[in-house]
């Protein structure tokens, strides 16, 4: 009896050592996966400000944590499930659907830009919206939402690559981790950009003459901080949806976007200067591609409604 006992605790302890570095293998998977999603992070950290602008400042917290959810939505109950079920029966869809993705981006990034120089649309809906403050802010959490979609897809893809190689399981634990791990951090960032403003305020109010002129300087260059995010967060839709077009066609086998794009980068001397030249290369796709889709959609509804 005591040998037997001896035994099954030998096997125990050799379980939970297996059980304990197959922790270690998914910590470390889970961050090796969450830092090559870093870029497309940054993108989701600088489109999302640009959901809660125009809004009223009492409304911004509840409004990024609707948001917040939606995301962690997103991942855990629709990409991370359809990942897992793609990586397994079809991982050749994978590439075509964030190709499809990537161009709705690109849409969603020019018909703002289009409306940004036409002007007329956006007028049209912005005195929609100011009549019916509840309508609006759905409006905005559910474009917001719908984004976030395609980007944590763009995330989701990023680390169920780098993770290929492990069992399902495992696959899934890395990708929950990512998951949400990320959407913490996205949205605490979010949610501290918006405030900044109501802390500068704050600070202004108390605290040494420093301390106050800090809070001052806060409260007067949020606005600009916002605006310029809100036109940063168009950008990175482009070039976001630009560069998932890029990578894309170069994984079925069309390089020479990618390889061309590339090469620019290199002539730039690589570097910070070469991520700017393929992010500028990347919209300047994503641009073209979005204009197209949207002047296709645009004349189709003409047709519609004639």
């Amino acid at each position: 009896m005591p040998s037997g006992l001896a035994a099954l605790l030998d096997d125990v302890a050799a379980i939970t050592k297996l059980a304990a570095a197959s922790l270690d293998d998914v910590g470390a998977a889970a961050g090796k996966a969450g830092t090559k999603a870093a870029g497309v992070v940054i993108d989701d950290t600088a489109v999302t400000p640009r959901y809660v602008t125009g809004l009223s400042p009492q409304r911004e917290l509840p409004i990024i944590a609707k948001i917040a959810v939606g995301s962690l939505r997103n991942k855990l109950l629709i990409l991370l499930p359809a990942a897992l079920l793609l990586s397994w029966l079809a991982p050749w869809a994978i590439t075509p659907l964030l190709m499809l993705g990537g161009a709705f981006l690109c849409f969603e990034g020019a018909e703002k830009v289009i409306e940004a120089f036409g002007g007329h649309d956006a007028e049209v809906h912005e005195a929609e919206a100011i009549g019916d403050p509840a309508h609006l802010e759905a409006t905005k959490v559910s474009g917001a939402i719908r984004t976030d979609l395609i980007l944590s897809a763009e995330i989701m893809a990023i680390a169920l690559a780098d993770v290929g190689d492990k069992p399902l399981w495992e696959r899934g634990v890395v990708l929950a981790i990512v998951g949400i791990g990320i959407t913490i951090g996205v949205y605490g960032v979010v949610a501290l950009i918006v405030k900044m403003d109501d802390i500068g305020l704050h600070l202004a109010k108390r605290g040494p003459s420093a301390v106050r002129a800090i809070g001052r300087g806060l409260v007067k260059g949020m606005p600009k901080v916002m605006s310029a995010l809100s036109v940063i967060g168009t950008a990175a839709m482009i070039w976001v949806g630009g560069g998932i077009l890029v990578h894309g066609a170069a994984q079925l086998g069309w390089h020479a976007p990618e390889e061309t794009i590339h090469h620019f980068a290199e002539g730039a001397g690589g570097g910070f200067l070469g991520w700017v030249v393929t992010a500028l290369c990347s919209g300047v796709v994503g641009l073209i591609v979005g204009a197209v889709i949207a002047l296709i959609i645009t004349k189709f509804f003409h047709k519609k409604h004639e």
